[in-house]
């Protein structure tokens, strides 16, 4: 059998004071590996570094820009040797492309997209010269479908796809496994207001043959294998997670 197990394995997780990345931190925490969780508001990555501890894992926090090429350079020592990179930072500026402020665009580009290449590229050179190493991009749906006033986020994600698998082809030949998931649409703090629209939700729920919203814990299983031993000739590639939206018409 493959092994599936993360132990002796130092992660780093963005975005992971909340939601989707703290889901994904506490499953490679039960896999074994060391967290190093990420966020910039210091109370929240606090309480949930506190909340790893207590359930026994190892954990501990770093807060830095993600888009700040300065501060991710800054805060590498405190990194340490990274063996896993979930680039899972987003953020979301909903509005039409015909009125979308350069600011509103800008933003989402930087945060979601800019921001795996920086903190990729400060870690991937520790992960070369050890010939090990796994890079998680968390894309979206999105990457592939639109929907209006989305257009700075699917552009974002469509990116991710696409320096995913650029990734892929530069550093593959060093033993370095670069993937992605792609997320449906799944409850957290940046869709409840969604959720909380009736027809909306019952939108979501027609159009996906699973009948229901994605929770984060949906998503961790995909992260541990792409984060594992066992997907070592797994390169390059987006594995949608969305309950069969995209497999329907």
């Amino acid at each position: 059998m493959p092994s599936f197990s993360l132990a002796g394995r130092r992660a780093l997780v963005t975005g992971s004071s909340q939601g989707i990345g703290l889901a994904i931190a506490r499953a490679l925490a039960h896999a074994g590996a060391q967290l190093v969780l990420h966020g910039r508001e210091t109370s929240k990555l606090a309480q949930a570094v506190a909340s790893l501890q207590a359930d026994g894992f190892t954990a501990e926090a770093c807060a830095f820009d993600v888009t700040d090429e300065a501060a991710i350079a800054q805060a590498a020592p405190q990194l340490g040797a990274i063996d896993i990179l979930v680039n899972n930072t987003g953020i979301h500026r909903r509005g039409p492309l015909a009125t979308m402020s350069l600011a509103d665009w800008n933003t989402v580009l930087h945060t979601n997209l800019t921001s795996a290449f920086l903190v990729t590229r400060a870690v991937a050179p520790g992960m070369i010269a050890r010939r090990s190493g796994k890079v998680i991009n968390i894309c979206s749906l999105m990457s592939e479908l639109a929907r209006p006033t989305t257009g700075n986020y699917a552009a974002s994600k469509g990116g991710l796809k696409m320096l995913t698998r650029a990734m892929c082809a530069e550093w593959a030949q060093h033993e370095v496994q670069i993937n992605g998931i792609a997320p449906g649409y799944i409850l957290t703090e940046m869709t409840q207001t969604l959720a909380a629209d009736p027809q909306f939700d019952s939108w979501i729920k027609s159009r996906t043959p699973a009948g229901r919203w994605g929770s984060v814990n949906d998503l961790t299983g995909a992260c541990v294998f792409l984060a594992s031993p066992a997907a070592n000739f797994v390169n390059g590639q987006i594995l949608t997670i969305d309950g069969g939206l995209s497999a329907v018409v």
